[in-house]
């Protein structure tokens, strides 16, 4: 009998370690991921980590929302954030300028929201009067963009640079139809459409869509994806050490995954896909 009981405990005993071994290795099992994002993007993130794709891959992210972008990069930096996801390739290279001792790097690319020049007075471009104010916004890597954009358009020739290289309004090298620059804040490029002494405003997509304006619909010029506009694919960022971190990569995987992506396009339709290698950017 009482060889029984301590058979019976013994068991019991190993009953126990192995329960409670299966519970911690589950949890070490689950790869935690601390992501910061902002806007349209953080909506995107919270529907991707309470996804069944992510557990499937064994994913737990949060998603911590942010209104101030230069806390994005710095929180990577200092280690209170894992990744973030809500910048371009060029403000990237202008915060790694200006960062010598916090430098980022990119784990990939996600999507381009294409930058669109709008207009309330007139439909196309060849409307547009010669001598007509042009806003674009005014932080370096937004008035480099609307720069190029105007560029594209054919209302002005930019000198020749890198596709990653920010330009300023220095660098108009042809303005036949003299056209005047104005920079403004970017989230009031919307307010400033209705103003009657601007022809037309470039405003980037995160802002045009929450002013409910469509692109590809509202627009009269929008970008395409090109070797001119690459810098403006939008990325996936952590720090140097962690550029190679599997985890980490399965986020870039998991953004471009079919389901998550029917998601994004019904969601945000100008959130346009881009998986490309990171060597894409650089080139």
């Amino acid at each position: 009998m009482k060889n029984k009981i301590i058979v019976l405990l013994v068991v019991v005993a190993i009953a126990i370690v192995a329960f409670f071994s299966f519970g911690v290795n589950k949890e070490n099992d689950e790869q935690k991921i601390i992501m910061g994002s902002q806007g349209t993007d953080t909506q995107v993130w919270e529907h991707i980590a309470k996804s069944k794709e992510a557990k499937k891959m064994g994913l737990k992210i949060t998603v911590k929302d942010f209104t101030d972008s230069a806390s994005l990069d710095k929180g990577v930096a200092d280690g209170k954030l894992d990744v973030n996801a809500f910048q371009s390739y060029a403000y990237l290279v202008t915060y790694n300028e200006g960062n010598k001792d916090g430098q980022l790097a990119v784990l990939g690319t996600t999507y381009i929201q294409p930058m669109g020049l709008y207009s309330k007075k007139y439909s196309k471009l060849g409307s547009i009067p010669d001598g007509s104010t042009l806003a674009i916004a005014n932080d370096p890597a937004a008035e480099s963009r609307g720069l190029k954009l105007l560029a594209s358009a054919g209302l002005l020739q930019l000198k020749q640079h890198g596709s990653n290289v920010l330009v300023t309004p220095q660098d108009i090298k042809k303005n036949p139809h003299n056209y005047k620059i104005t920079t403004i804040l970017s989230t009031n490029a919307p307010s400033v459409l209705k103003d009657n002494s601007v022809a037309a405003v470039a405003i980037d997509n995160t802002t045009a869509q929450e002013a409910g304006l469509n692109v590809f619909k509202d627009s009269i010029y929008h970008e395409k994806l090109e070797q001119n506009t690459k810098a403006n694919v939008n990325v996936i960022v952590t720090t140097k050490k962690n550029a190679n971190n599997a985890t980490y990569k399965k986020l870039v995987k998991l953004y471009h995954n079919k389901a998550i992506q029917k998601y994004i396009q019904k969601k945000f339709p100008g959130k346009v896909e881009v998986n490309k290698s990171v060597k894409y950017l650089k080139n």
